[in-house]
C-alpha cells in the first residue's frame, strides 16, 4: 500500500510518503504557519501534493498524526495549544479527503508514535534480540511516550492501538506525578520544565535560562556554565519521567519506549528514572513497600540489557505426572529510549494504522 503521512508539530510540519512499509523517497519539510488558518491549510495541502510525487501511483490513503483535542473519527480538529488559528472545529480530514479523492485518517501523534514502536521499531527489535540470546519471552505490550513541548502517549497489545471510549487512551500529560502533587505530569515532563528546573537550582530568572540542548552540553562539560544545576535539572526530570514509567509498567505490565526532543539528554535522565523506580512506598505499619512488583531493566545500559536478555526459565514437574513445563521464574519490564527516529516512527504508525483502517473497511465490505 501506498500511504501519505504527516508529523504535525506545533513549528515544523513533517510529510513522507510510505511504500510497502517503507519510507519513498525523501521527506519534506516545512513551516507549520499555525497563527495563520490559511496559510496553515494550504501549507498541509502543498506537503501532500509534494510528497506525493514520490509515488507512481496513487495512494491508497492519507494517514498523519495531528494534535488534539480533536474529533479524530471524523477528522475535526478542534481548540489547539500549539496551533492557536485552529478554533471553534475544522474539518481538516473532510477537506483533503475531497481535494485528494482518498481516504484519511488522523489520530493524535502519542498514538501512532507507539504504534510505529510497536510494529516496526522498540518492540521487534527487542523480541528479535531475545530470540537471538535463546530467551521464549516475547513482548506484546508497549507504551509509548513522547516529551518534547509537551507529554504525550500511546497503548499497544499484540499489535492492536488500545483507544479510548472518547479517544482518550494515553493522555498521561494530565495524570498527577507524587514529585509535586499540585501539577500535572506534563509540568514536569517537557522542555519548558527542563529549564524552569534549571532557573531553580541555578538561582536565575528564567528568562534568562538557557535552552535544554544548551544545559545538557552545560551537564556533560562540553560548554561552561552552572554544571550542578544542569546534571540536578535533567535528574529532577528524570524523576518525574520514573514515577510515569513506574505507573505505566504497572498498569499495563510490558516496556515503556520513550521518544522525542528530550531524549537526546538520556544520560542525564536515565539516572533520576531508577531513583524513582527504585524509591519505595511507605505502609502503614512503619515498613517499606517496593515500588514495582518486578524488576524493570534499562535498555539503554548495556549491561541491564544483557541481563535482561538471558533466558530465565526453568523445567519443572507437573504433579502426579512425569511430564515437565517450561516456568518463566522471573517476571521482568523494560524502558529504554529510542534508537529510532521519532517522526519516522510516528509517520509509520500513521502507515500502519491505515493499513489496519482498510483492511477492516474491506472486510465489512
Amino acid at each position: 500500500m501506498n500511504i501519505l503521512t504527516l508529523d504535525a508539530g506545533g513549528t515544523n510540519f513533517v510529510f513522507s510518503a510510505i511504500s510497502d512499509g517503507k519510507q519513498h523517497g525523501e521527506v519534506i519539510k516545512k513551516p507549520a504557519y499555525g497563527d495563520n488558518l490559511e496559510k496553515c491549510l494550504n501549507t498541509i495541502l502543498d506537503g501532500f501534493q509534494g510528497i506525493s510525487q514520490n509515488l507512481t501511483e496513487k495512494p491508497d490513503a492519507i494517514s498523519f498524526a495531528f494534535p488534539g483535542p480533536a474529533d479524530f473519527n471524523r477528522g475535526i480538529i478542534g481548540d489547539l495549544h500549539n496551533l492557536t488559528a485552529f478554533r471553534g472545529g475544522v474539518a481538516l480530514g473532510p477537506m483533503l479527503s475531497e481535494k485528494f479523492k482518498t481516504p484519511v485518517f488522523i489520530n493524535n501523534d502519542g498514538d501512532l508514535y507507539a504504534y510505529g514502536e510497536a510494529l516496526s521499531g522498540t518492540l521487534p527489535m527487542i523480541n528479535e534480540e531475545l530470540n537471538k540470546n535463546k530467551n521464549q519471552k516475547q513482548y506484546k505490550n508497549i507504551f509509548g511516550m513522547t516529551i518534547g513541548t509537551g507529554f504525550g502517549g500511546g497503548f499497544v497489545h499484540d499489535k492492536i492501538l488500545i483507544k479510548g471510549d472518547s479517544i482518550a487512551a494515553g493522555e498521561i500529560w494530565v495524570t498527577s506525578n507524587r514529585q509535586s502533587a499540585d501539577y500535572n505530569s506534563e509540568e514536569g515532563i517537557s522542555i519548558r520544565a527542563v529549564r524552569y528546573f534549571f532557573s531553580e537550582f541555578a538561582k536565575i530568572d528564567i528568562l534568562d535560562c538557557p535552552q535544554p540542548k544548551e544545559i545538557f552540553e552545560i551537564g556533560i562539560g562540553k560548554i561552561t556554565g552552572n554544571k550542578n544545576a544542569a546534571v540536578l535539572a535533567y535528574e529532577k526530570l528524570g524523576r518525574y519521567i520514573g514515577d510515569s514509567v513506574a505507573n505505566i509498567i504497572t498498569l499495563f505490565d510490558g516496556i515503556v519506549v520513550i521518544g522525542g526532543g528530550i531524549a537526546g539528554a538520556k544520560e542525564l535522565i536515565i539516572p533520576g528514572i531508577k531513583a524513582e523506580l527504585e524509591r519505595d512506598f511507605n505502609k502503614l505499619d512503619g515498613s517499606r513497600n517496593p515500588r514495582l512488583t518486578h524488576k524493570v531493566f534499562c535498555l539503554n545500559y548495556e549491561s541491564e540489557m544483557h541481563e535482561f536478555l538471558k533466558p530465565c526459565h526453568k523445567k519443572i514437574k507437573i504433579p502426579f505426572s512425569k511430564k515437565e513445563i517450561n516456568y518463566d521464574f522471573e517476571p521482568r519490564s523494560a524502558f529504554m529510549f529510542s534508537n529510532f527516529d521519532t517522526s519516522e516512527m510516528i509517520s509509520m504508525g500513521a502507515y500502519y494504522y491505515a493499513v489496519e483502517k482498510l483492511k477492516s473497511k474491506r472486510n465489512n465490505h
